[in-house]
């Protein structure tokens, strides 16, 4: 027999495993079903942990040494496919899934393209230029820090906030996730914008005179190569870039300089010295539009979760297992720790789902179920 046939040989064999096993898979699938059914039935759990336990352990203790592995990994995959079937079949839509709902209901079919919007700032700030992306038309509130942003949703003085999140080089905004978990606001829609840092100054000022630099964390740290370029230089933090521009504008010196946008330098009067000296021409921020009241736009397929889960093995695999069992990508996930609990974190998950298919639905009744404290940040699309 050639090498060829005896591949395809072995080919069809492996062929007509993988049928049969797709067979008693339907069949186990099937009698979990009816397992959960007269559980549901008997006011019993759906889950049987202990038991579910046991059995792998045993599973595992009778395969042979080289194949214990692998029929460990089988088990625990055909075991979440399972729970996901029975919890399809009787869990009923949980608090949270039915407010989902009731926000694709009424939420407009458009975005709306005036408002009343809290940014972080001055005029010619990032955020603001990101606020004229997403509004045709706003009406802008400036905030002193994000805290006053968040605040202002809060108390009714604006619909929405738009917000810095994370940057392609400098990271997450970690204050950001800090006030998602201590307002109840949702993120309705974010864009991504190009972020070009420019060296701004007043006229007459040259590069070789400057010996302190204003500007906005996120932004020092993009510009941390072209920084060391200067020696003797002082960088001075300021709660904006815009902000920075202006503090340059107003000074009476002539050895300060700004790192902010060219738009920024055009409305305060400054020059341009050197353009795009960030540190990576592919710099770009992903700035939020954070509403009180949850709203769920036509084409929302992106979703952000803040959670927590039980401190033990395994605890946030079972929330992982889910993503793969249903096929959902996940985007984002950082660890954010929680105030006053000490070595106890937070999960910041973003994942690409369309907001009104089943898989989603699903996700969301079990995943609600398995956290011990979860936060629903809202579904969006991205611009």
């Amino acid at each position: 027999m050639s090498a060829n046939k005896e591949i395809s040989d072995y080919r069809s064999r492996i062929d007509a495993v993988d049928q049969e096993i797709m067979k008693k898979l339907e069949e186990r699938l099937d009698l979990a079903q009816k397992e959960a059914e007269l559980r549901q039935a008997e006011g019993l759990p759906i889950e049987d942990l202990i038991g579910e336990r046991a059995r792998r352990e045993e599973i595992t203790q009778n395969a042979p040494e080289d194949m214990a592995t692998y029929e460990k990994l089988m088990y625990n995959t055909i075991s979440e496919l399972s729970r996901d079937h029975q919890r399809k079949v009787v869990v009923e839509d949980t608090p949270l899934v039915k407010s989902i709902r009731e926000a694709q209901k009424n939420t407009p079919k458009v975005f709306p393209e005036r408002a009343v919007v809290a940014c972080q700032g001055v005029q010619g700030a990032y955020q603001q230029q990101a606020c004229d992306r997403l509004f045709s038309m706003p009406k802008i509130l400036y905030m002193k820090n994000f805290n006053g942003v968040f605040a202002a949703i809060d108390q009714g003085l604006c619909q929405y906030g738009v917000l810095p999140l994370e940057n392609s080089t400098a990271g997450s905004v970690n204050s950001i996730y800090d006030l998602m978990a201590k307002y109840n606001c949702y993120i309705v829609r974010s864009v991504r914008l190009k972020i070009n840092h420019c060296l701004l100054a007043k006229p007459g000022v040259r590069i070789g005179d400057i010996h302190e630099i204003y500007s906005h964390e996120q932004a020092i740290l993009q510009c941390e190569d072209y920084l060391k370029n200067f020696s003797d230089l002082k960088v001075t933090e300021c709660p904006n870039t815009a902000v920075a521009a202006e503090m340059v504008a107003k000074s009476d010196r002539k050895d300060v300089a700004a790192l902010a946008s060219l738009e920024s330098g055009q409305l305060y009067g400054l020059n341009c010295i050197e353009e795009s000296v960030q540190d990576n021409g592919n710099n770009y921020t992903r700035f939020i539009c954070i509403s009180k009241k949850l709203e769920i736009y036509p084409g929302a397929n992106k979703t952000s979760l803040l959670l927590s889960v039980a401190h033990k093995p395994g605890a946030l695999y079972s929330v992982l297992s889910r993503l793969y069992t249903l096929d959902i990508n996940m985007s984002k996930l950082e660890s954010r720790p929680i105030p006053d609990r000490d070595f106890v974190y937070r999960f910041y998950f973003d994942i690409e789902a369309e907001a009104y298919s089943d898989k989603f639905i699903r996700l969301m009744n079990q995943t609600e179920q398995i956290s011990e404290d979860l936060r629903y940040l809202g579904s969006y699309n991205e611009v």
